[in-house]
């Protein structure tokens, strides 16, 4: 589905991404493990062409559409969720048929059909399953999450997991970046560990290793706080 290699990105004189390779197989979720300021939403721009990257290749499964959600959501704070999302539908030039049955889907989907609360009086969570449901649309075959559990309660955390679940149990590819390592070993197939930029290691569900997860990032990281 994607195929990185040698990505590099520097700013000013400041390297934020240096020579990361990984490739994402189709119906995998596969995680970007890191701690601020990594080089993971840096990468994650570069595979959307949101940033141009200085050196490397990115190959796109031919005829993919991505979903984005970004780590810190925004949606006109009059709206409803069901107003956001006819909003976003007419940017991409949905179909205005098509529209009418795919947003009450989707609203339903996240937890959020049939509710008229303007959107700035939205919780972070319900936030979190809007910008979700946004990405969404058009039913992309990849979808990238930035921080999709930023903010959120344990119940909410765990809501947004089994949401993830059920989408790759319906055969979609997610890409998530998180430093959150319990919701990685909760939901994840495998991911890199990336540290100023450099990927230090990987990760594999189920892969024989007496180091839990937590073990691992903080030896490749050299114990940083997140």
């Amino acid at each position: 589905m994607i195929v990185c290699k040698n990505l590099k990105k520097s700013y000013k004189e400041k390297c934020v991404v240096n020579d990361l390779s990984f490739e994402i197989k189709e119906g995998e979720i596969f995680a970007f493990l890191g701690s601020n300021g990594a080089g993971k939403t840096t990468t994650i721009k570069m595979i959307l062409g949101l940033v141009k990257k200085d050196a490397g290749e990115i190959e796109l499964a031919e005829g993919i559409n991505i979903g984005y959600s970004p780590e810190t959501p925004y949606f006109p704070p009059f709206l409803t969720a069901y107003e956001s999302l006819e909003y976003y539908a007419g940017i991409q030039r949905m179909p205005k048929e098509e529209r009418r049955k795919e947003i009450p889907l989707l609203l339903e989907t996240v937890g959020l059909e049939n509710n008229k609360t303007k959107v700035k009086h939205f919780s972070k969570g319900m936030l979190q399953r809007l910008a979700l449901a946004q990405s969404l649309l058009g039913d992309p075959k990849l979808l990238i999450l930035d921080e999709p559990t930023a903010g959120l309660d344990a119940l909410g955390r765990l809501e947004m997991m089994q949401l993830i679940g059920r989408l790759r149990d319906k055969g979609m590819t997610i890409l998530i970046n998180s430093h959150i390592l319990a919701d990685i070993e909760r939901i994840c197939d495998k991911g890199i560990i990336i540290k100023n930029g450099v990927q230090m290691g990987t990760w594999n569900r189920g892969e024989e290793n007496e180091k839990s997860l937590e073990e691992l990032f903080l030896e490749m990281v050299g114990g940083e706080k997140e």
